[in-house]
């Protein structure tokens, strides 16, 4: 019997704003959709901190025994910073700030989020569709709204009419618990105004300008879809007209999701998915994460060290530690002491795994093991609570040391099933991997080139260049590199 047949899994869905007991729409496997990264910078660490929380419950749900389809897609097109101001399209803005094609900004930060997401251990979603590998079917789809009555053209441009919506008896609004009115009172003087039926009215294909580099043909003339538009087209594509679990950030549930659930129920009739799911904001030492303010750090630079925020590097591990003792949920803080906090725990943890290993099974159990294993599921079963999960994890710490000690004993069958359950629920559910010794050997590698520095430092200071060559020539030659600043001599892992 598969697992998933012996659990009673509650999500919080965002559109009901109730925890509800989870109902495949087909037995034994889910369609999910995460909405991924606009990919004309470096991912985040609120990215990373929201993909974490898909992955732990897409692990979750493989765990189970779910045959799960996890579609999570690459925005490269399309995304305007507002709805309507062609000349703030992100990706066109970059590629004049750096000097590059757009698809050279695209192909640039796709690398940098796929290596990130590597370092912190994630499961690849099984498909990874951009938005430019679905013109046709937006162009498809855009004419289908406008066939419904749902759309209209004005100057090459499509734009949903939220009003026509609304009309027939459907809901804008629904899932942000918003209204038409007050749409209208907080609707902007955006460019395109003009061309819309309604302020409230969003694109669905923009018509490019003669200077707009990213551009497609169209019924409409020259343009580019709109953001909202490539997620219905590539859900439906791959999920169907209705799918199981669709995730994002909390930022996206208006306008973006809304939009989504708006297109999805004019186009096919029916709720285009059965639970939206909602992760909460990171932020930093209290305040909100912004470059405008400078509080502001990006995920390798966490790992590296290199920032003023932390005073140490800290590894992946570590990181992902700190950011599941929090509910996806709940607003996250992370601060020096809660990452050094964090890697005791983490510490601990994996040492008890290590210590379990060399525990020698008994005739009976002292310790009730189908307890804490039930405690264990529940959690995650009560809408993925990772920081429940890892209380029960820190019990398991405590019965570890009982065993160790000789204070408890677990027969071979017990020892068996709670070894597996432990690792299981470390490892493979929450993705975290044994890299206690890697850790200390990164600190004694940090160390080292430190020393190193110092000497070369001084090797500059005697006028020894040929000293400070070498050191710098051959940390190179290891693949560490030094760069020499106003603030002293860092360095990077190549």
């Amino acid at each position: 019997m598969h697992l998933y047949k012996n659990q009673s899994l509650k999500i919080y869905n965002s559109l009901s704003g109730e925890k509800e007991v989870f109902k495949p729409i087909h037995d034994g496997a889910i369609g999910m959709y995460v909405c991924g990264p606009t990919v004309y910078s470096n991912v985040h660490l609120g990215n990373v901190r929201t993909f974490m929380s898909f992955d732990v419950i897409y692990r979750y749900l493989l765990h189970l025994d779910y045959k799960v389809r996890y579609v999570r897609n690459i925005t490269d097109a399309g995304h305007l910073t507002d709805d309507g101001n062609v000349e703030n399209d992100r990706f066109v803005k970059q590629s004049k700030l750096e000097k590059l094609e757009p698809m050279e900004i695209v192909q640039k930060y796709s690398v940098d989020f796929r290596k990130v997401l590597d370092h912190f251990n994630f499961l690849p979603p099984t498909i990874e569709p951009t938005a430019t590998g679905h013109i046709i079917e937006q162009i498809e789809l855009t004419q289908k709204l406008i066939d419904l009555g749902f759309a209209y053209e004005s100057n090459g441009s499509v734009y949903f009419d939220v009003a026509a919506y609304n009309e027939k008896g459907l809901n804008y609004g629904e899932l942000s618990n918003r209204n038409i009115e007050e749409l209208f009172a907080n609707t902007r003087d955006l460019d395109g105004q003009a061309e819309k039926k309604n302020p409230q009215d969003f694109a669905l294909w923009k018509s490019a300008s003669p200077a707009h580099i990213m551009r497609w043909n169209s019924p409409w003339g020259d343009g580019f879809p709109g953001w909202h538009l490539e997620c219905t087209a590539m859900s439906t594509k791959y999920l169907g007209e209705t799918f199981d679990i669709h995730g994002g950030g909390m930022d996206l549930k208006f306008p973006h999701h809304e939009c989504e659930i708006a297109q999805g129920k004019a186009c096919n009739n029916v709720s285009p998915v059965n639970y939206w799911m909602h992760t909460n904001m990171l932020t930093m030492n209290g305040l909100r994460m912004s470059k405008s303010t400078g509080n502001y750090i990006l995920p390798m630079e966490l790992v590296s060290g290199q920032n003023t925020f932390f005073e140490k590097p800290f590894h992946p591990n570590i990181v992902r530690f700190c950011f599941l003792q929090a509910h996806y949920r709940s607003v996250l803080d992370i601060s020096n002491d809660a990452m050094l906090a964090s890697e005791k725990g983490f510490n601990r943890l994996m040492e008890a795994v290590k210590n379990l290993n060399e525990v020698t099974p008994q005739n009976q159990s002292s310790l009730d093991i189908s307890k804490w294993k039930k405690e264990c599921y529940d959690a995650m079963n009560d809408d993925f609570n990772s920081p429940i999960l890892i209380a029960h994890l820190f019990e398991g710490v405590r019965f570890v040391n009982l065993l160790k000690d000789g204070s408890a004993t677990l027969s071979a069958s017990d020892y068996t099933d709670f070894k597996t359950t432990f690792e299981t629920f470390i490892f493979d559910i929450l993705g975290l991997q044994n890299t206690k010794d890697n850790a200390e050997n990164a600190d004694k590698v940090q160390g080292l080139v430190n020393m190193l520095i110092e000497m070369r430092n001084l090797a500059r200071a005697n006028k020894d260049f040929a000293m400070s060559d070498l050191i710098r020539n051959q940390l190179l030659e290891l693949g560490i590199q030094l760069k020499d600043g106003k603030e002293g001599t860092s360095f990077s892992i190549q």
